[in-house]
This record gives C-alpha cells, sequence and structure tokens, in this order.
C-alpha cells in the first residue's frame, strides 16, 4: 500500500508548531507529523505530515493560507521495504577506534576495533552522519591523549551513539537525554543491543533540565550532537555543567556556523582545542578553562 508525504517550510518556529498541530486534526488523518528546524542554515523550520490515504489537497492549501506558509508539496511514497533498503546502503562505519555495523554485516567486524551494534531500523544516528563520526573520532582523540573522565553527558542523545562509544572506552557514570521519549526509549534498547544495560542512565528532559543531571554535574565530558541554535541555547548551561579542564565535543553544526558555536562557548569559560571537518559539517572539541 502506498503511503503519501505533504511537506512545506515557514520561516516561524511558533507558527509552524500551529500548523503542525492543525496538521494532526486533518481528515484523512495522519499517521504522523514532524516539525523539524532545516540544517542547512537557513532558518526555516520544515512541516510534514505522513499518510496512509492521499490528503485533502484542499485542506493544506487552507492550512498555508492560514500560516503564510508555501504550498504543501504532496508526494506518493512507494510501497517497499525500507529497512531491507537502509541495509544495502548502510556500509559499516570505522570512527577512530569505533567499527560500527549492522547485524547484517557482523562477520565484517574486524578484531582489532571498538565494535558498535547499529541495526538499519534505527537509521537515525547510525552513525553515518557526519556529525556522528566527528563525535566519535574526537572522543577517540581525547582518549588517545590519556584523557579519564570521572563521569559523562550525552544531551540531546538520540539513540545513544555518543553514550553507548563513551560507555565502551571508559567505565564510569553515564547519563544520556533527550527531549523525545521515543528517543530515549530507542537509546534504551540501542544500550542493551551492545550488552551495555545498566551502564547508561537514560533520562528525558530538555537540555540539563533534570534531577540526575543536576545532581551529577558537573561532567567530565559532555557530548551533544543538536544544532547550531539549541547548541548555543544550551551554551550557559554547559559551562556550569562541566568541570573544571572538562570537555564538550559538539556537532550537529554546518561548516559556516562553527565559528558562532564557537564563540558562544567561548564567552562561557570554553577554550576551542580542535575542529574536525566531514563534508559540510563540522564538530568541536572544547575544553573548560
Amino acid at each position: 500500500m502506498p503511503t503519501y508525504t505533504a511537506l512545506t517550510t515557514l520561516a516561524n518556529k511558533q507558527a509552524a508548531e500551529v500548523m503542525g498541530e492543525m496538521l494532526e486534526n486533518l481528515e484523512p488523518t495522519p499517521i504522523g507529523v514532524g516539525v523539524f528546524e532545516m540544517e542547512d542554515g537557513s532558518g526555516l523550520f520544515e512541516v510534514g505530515g505522513y499518510f496512509l490515504e492521499k490528503p485533502d489537497e484542499v485542506a493544506l492549501a487552507l492550512i498555508c493560507a492560514a500560516s503564510d506558509a508555501k504550498p504543501f508539496a504532496v508526494s506518493e511514497v512507494p510501497d517497499k521495504d525500507w529497512v531491507a533498503e537502509v541495509r544495502r546502503e548502510l556500509a559499516p562505519i570505522c570512527a577512530g577506534r569505533f567499527y560500527l555495523y549492522g547485524s547484517h554485516d557482523a562477520d565484517s567486524v574486524p578484531e582489532d576495533c571498538v565494535p558498535m551494534l547499529i541495526e538499519a531500523a534505527m537509521a537515525f544516528g547510525t552513525g553515518h552522519h557526519g556529525t556522528t563520526q566527528g563525535c566519535l573520532t574526537a572522543l577517540d582523540a581525547i582518549a588517545n591523549d590519556g584523557f579519564m573522565p570521572k563521569n559523562v553527558a550525552d544531551i540531546g542523545c538520540g539513540t545513544a551513539v555518543l553514550a553507548m562509544g563513551a560507555a565502551k572506552v571508559w567505565d564510569v557514570p553515564m547519563i544520556a537525554s533527550d527531549i523525545d521519549e521515543v528517543a530515549t526509549d530507542t537509546a534504551v534498547a540501542n544500550l542493551s543491543c551492545n550488552d551495555l544495560d545498566g551502564r547508561v542512565e537514560v533520562v528525558t528532559c530538555a537540555g540539563f533540565d533534570h534531577p540526575r543531571l543536576r545532581e551529577e554535574a558537573p561532567f567530565d565530558l559532555i557530548l551533544a550532537n543538536i544544532l547550531k541554535g539549541p547548541l548555543i541555547a544550551l551554551s550557559a548551561d554547559m559551562g556550569a555543567s562541566c568541570a573544571k579542564e572538562g570537555y564538550a565535543i559538539l556537532s550537529g553544526i554546518l561548516n559556516h556556523q562553527a565559528d558562532d558555536v564557537s564563540e558562544s562557548y567561548q564567552s562561557n569559560g570554553f577554550v576551542e582545542k580542535d575542529r574536525l571537518v566531514i563534508g559540510e559539517w563540522s564538530t568541536l572539541t572544547l575544553q573548560k578553562s
């Protein structure tokens, strides 16, 4: 059975969120609605609905008119096994000592690596994105330099790939947080698949806004692979939550955004120690002075 997508963009975050709520009340009802800040530095927000039946294009046009948004682009998505499709495209990835692979590539795991099993069904955060690779490579670099944290936080953890990498290297207290409960549920499952049950505490919250994060701070290492806007908004909390001479590894940053993020963190007590560029993405390694 084919499915349908309806996508548009607009510049105002609040209007985009209202638009998402309006989409949820459509008939036929969408099976999912998403509102995301685009990662191209445009400042636009994408609003999308996913439907099992072709959506009512007149109703979509009325929503756009009410929200001052571009017309929805409606597309039919062919019926196929997307997990199998992703498996064909996701080759194993090396990032420093880390080797990320799916179960379909289990026979390819080298002996001299830190293996991390990421299933194709968890395609968001598999390590195939330059931001995740950059964070893992930066994490490997500070570990190779002899850094030994007392505790670690992964903020905006998604599927907890970064927390999982840290747990593979250091046996210290770790907390992973995300604002999305689906993400934290996936993080728990991901950790379990890698025999890391109980090694990383997973909490649902925005930023550092959780009692456990406040109790365990300051952290010697903070990992955050998010986006420029949230990273800058978190810079003061990051400065308050990072131990002296501790590290923050940040990504989700387009190359032309890296200076702005770095400057925001320098104004909150950090020094930029390294900048890694993979494709259009930058990863910053900062140390609390």
